[in-house]
C-alpha cells in the first residue's frame, strides 16, 4: 500500500536511508516534518504487511519558461523485498501524481555507482541527461 508518510514513519525512513548509504543526519525529524507539511512535496512510503519497506520523496517544481516538472530526491525499496514490483508501483503512482499536477517530466539524479537503479530507471523510460552540475555550499564538500 502506498501512502503519505507520517511522523510515525521516521524510524523506517532512517533505516531506508541507510540502505541508500545515507547516514540519517541530525535534524532528520525536522526535515521530515517540513516535507510532510509542504504542499509541493509528496513524501510517500510503501507499506507491506504492516512494515514500511519503501520510500519516495517527490518535489513539484514550477517553471517560468518550460513546463512544470517533478523531481525524485529519494527512492528506495528495502533490499529484502526488491523484485516484487514495489518500485514499479511507486513509480507509476508518482507518474500519475506528476501528470495530475500538469508536470511535463520527472527528473532525478542517480549516482553512477547505482548500476541496479540505472537498470530500473531505464525500464521505466527514463533517459540520461547530458550534464548535472552541483555547487556545494558547505566547506570541505
Amino acid at each position: 500500500m502506498i501512502r503519505h508518510a507520517t511522523f510515525a514513519d521516521l524510524p523506517a525512513i532512517g533505516s531506508l536511508l541507510l540502505e541508500l548509504e545515507y547516514e540519517p543526519a541530525p535534524g532528520l525529524d525536522e526535515r521530515v516534518r517540513r516535507l510532510i507539511a509542504d504542499p509541493d512535496e509528496a513524501l510517500l512510503v510503501y507499506e507491506l504487511d504492516g512494515e514500511t519497506v519503501g520510500l519516495l520523496s517527490l518535489h513539484f517544481i514550477p517553471q517560468v519558461a518550460l513546463g512544470d516538472f517533478a523531481r525524485i530526491s529519494y527512492f528506495v525499496v528495502a533490499a529484502k523485498v526488491r523484485g516484487k514490483g514495489i518500485g514499479d508501483e511507486l513509480e507509476a503512482h508518482i507518474t500519475a501524481l506528476a501528470l495530475a499536477r500538469n508536470c511535463d517530466r520527472i527528473e532525478l539524479h542517480c549516482h553512477s555507482r547505482r548500476i541496479d537503479a540505472h537498470r530500473f530507471y531505464d525500464r521505466q523510460g527514463y533517459r540520461e541527461s547530458p550534464k548535472y552540475l552541483v555547487k556545494s555550499l558547505r566547506a570541505g564538500q
